[in-house]
């Protein structure tokens, strides 16, 4: 079985980030969204609210799992199985720091690929921090968010903008 990992912070989680989901699952038996915790990142859902998004968001994937992780890619990866590592790219700045990562991957575990998936065009431009500012500063997030997952993501917004 060909298993794949698709990690991301996912707060929130957008429609580029499903579209990638998507097409990681045609291509692979199994993917595993692995949500990460990223120290660096300042969250505004938990993960365990993200994971819940996430599985709302990709109910109709059979072949999708979505887990949370916190440590090393690829020990999660191995520990999972997995043997490769799907990202989804938007522009070159995305590719300089994903190439460096993969290239690091590689060192630590040669036996886990990274695949490159490049986002659609539509998407382009989309992520999380673009919603939430298209949020908090009172604009439609609909085009750039699942259905399922609006009205949880429109609370969050709506409680961010009272503490300001």
């Amino acid at each position: 079985m060909r298993t794949a990992i698709c990690p991301g912070s996912f707060d929130p989680v957008t429609l580029g980030h499903v579209d990638i989901i998507t097409r990681a699952s045609k291509l692979f038996d199994r993917v595993i969204v692995a949500v990460l915790v990223n120290v660096e990142k300042k969250p505004w859902f938990t993960i365990e609210e993200r994971t819940d998004l996430l599985k709302k968001a990709t109910e109709g994937l059979k072949n999708v799992e979505i887990a949370g992780f916190d440590g090393l890619l690829v020990d999660y990866a191995r520990q999972r199985e997995a043997t490769a590592i799907v990202k989804g790219l938007r522009a070159v700045s995305d590719f300089e720091y994903e190439f460096q990562m993969a290239l690091t991957n590689n060192k630590l575990d040669p036996n886990i690929e990274t695949v490159f998936l490049t986002t659609s065009s539509e998407n382009m431009y989309l992520s999380s921090s673009i919603v939430k500012q298209v949020g908090l500063l009172g604009g439609d997030i609909s085009p750039f968010v699942p259905e399922c997952v609006q009205e949880e993501i429109l609370l969050r917004i709506r409680q961010r903008s009272k503490l300001k």
